[in-house]
């Protein structure tokens, strides 16, 4: 099942514009990733990078600007995995404002790799059932 975590835009993530300013987006959708983990497999992101001693950085993205970000917005993600491989994974998000306008998609590719040396590892199987769990139904 998709996750749905929720945050508000604050003032720090605009620009001159008014509405917020891209790499915050990413930063918005890195946070609500690392969010993510403990309702995916019921671990925390900073449990699996310091005692399992693994990682899952992004190696590919895609996004779609669809609608400004804007001060005092509440932005609920939608995140789902829609390919779990044996080394990784491709997560699907979706912001929408609280009027449910559609605000940003992407398509992000996550590789999972040893925190030592950073080589590609078969995704643990304590993780793996989780993470093929979430899908967007």
């Amino acid at each position: 099942m998709a996750v749905r975590l929720t945050r508000r835009v604050d003032f720090p993530m605009l620009d001159m514009a008014g509405i917020a300013f891209y790499p915050r987006i990413y930063d918005l959708a890195h946070r609500f990733f690392e969010e993510a983990w403990i309702d995916i497999c019921g671990f925390d992101y900073s449990h699996i990078i310091g005692k399992m001693n693994i990682g899952f950085p992004v190696v590919d993205i895609k996004s779609e600007f669809h609608s400004p970000f804007r001060y005092g917005d509440s932005v609920t993600a939608t995140i789902w995995i829609s390919n779990v491989g044996n080394k990784s994974c491709i997560w699907q998000y979706r912001f929408h404002n609280q009027n449910n306008e559609l605000l940003w998609s992407s398509e992000q590719v996550t590789v999972c790799v040893s925190m030592t040396d950073m080589t590609s590892l078969v995704i643990p199987d304590n993780l793996r059932v989780g993470l093929e769990a979430c899908s967007d139904d």
